[in-house]
């Protein structure tokens, strides 16, 4: 079992930011995380890191139970993390390359010589990703559909048991979206990948290897199941609260308002 959560709950003041939140995630399996801004994905995915812990309920990932054991620095190096927080941290002075390589010590910032096995390694993330051209550039000259490819491969550098991609076409263009979603549908493709968890409040983004969705709706749990069972047009308008119908094509699901 990958992620397990039992009637989790977080509360922020007099605030219930998410409510009785179960969700089990198995070894191998592709998941999508939809909700709109404001659902609560961002707090649910801070209690997945052990950035922040619950106020109720029980949470264990990765094997690791939370509350037993202080595992926050051993479970993050099984877990690969792109989000745009990490983004904001990336020193903007480090060539494409060292970033890479800092995933190796889930730090920010390359602080320990890395062996040659790890150079091996981040040089094929970097060519397996397409970035192997801006190798040697600063982050800071990247934009930002290159930046994502390197996180990625950030990411992947420790060869983690868990990947979340915390809505990573935030701000690319459609030719950019799209190359992004072929290497991360490549990924999921791999004998060795690690379990995915995609999170969006995109539909068109669910792309086929993607076969679980969890909907999340005002910090609960709306529904969750087989992706198609979850994305249809009245399993959708429920969900969003105003008629919507789902067409598919190339088995991607494509949203429109009736």
């Amino acid at each position: 079992m990958v992620l397990n959560m039992e009637n989790v709950s977080l509360r922020r003041g007099d605030r219930w930011i998410l409510k009785n939140i179960n969700w089990q995630i198995e070894k191998g399996q592709h998941w999508v995380l939809l909700g709109l801004n404001g659902s609560g994905k961002t707090f649910l995915l801070n209690l997945m890191n052990a950035y922040t812990f619950a106020t109720k309920g029980e949470i264990n990932v990765l094997g690791m139970q939370f509350g037993k054991t202080y595992l926050a620095e051993r479970l993050r190096q099984q877990i690969g993390f792109v989000s745009s927080a990490i983004q904001q941290k990336i020193h903007q002075d480090d060539n494409a390359f060292q970033v890479v390589l800092s995933g190796a010590f889930a730090s920010i910032g390359l602080y320990e010589r890395p062996t040659e096995e790890m150079s091996e390694r981040a040089i094929a993330l970097l060519e397996d990703l397409g970035c192997i051209e801006y190798a040697n550039r600063n982050y800071e000259t990247l934009s930002q559909g290159e930046r994502q490819r390197v996180l990625i491969a950030r990411a992947l550098m420790a060869q983690p048991s868990l990947l979340i991609l915390d809505e990573p076409t935030n701000g690319l263009d459609f030719i950019a979206r799209e190359k992004l979603l072929e290497s991360i549908e490549n990924i999921a493709k791999k004998p060795d990948a690690p379990t995915m968890i995609y999170v969006t409040h995109h539909v068109e983004e669910i792309l086929p290897v993607f076969h679980q969705t969890l909907l999340l709706k005002d910090g609960e749990v709306c529904d969750s199941g087989q992706t198609s069972e979850m994305i249809t047009s009245s399993q959708l308008s429920r969900f969003f609260g105003l008629p919507v119908e789902v067409s598919w094509n190339n088995h991607r699901p494509f949203l429109s308002k009736l």
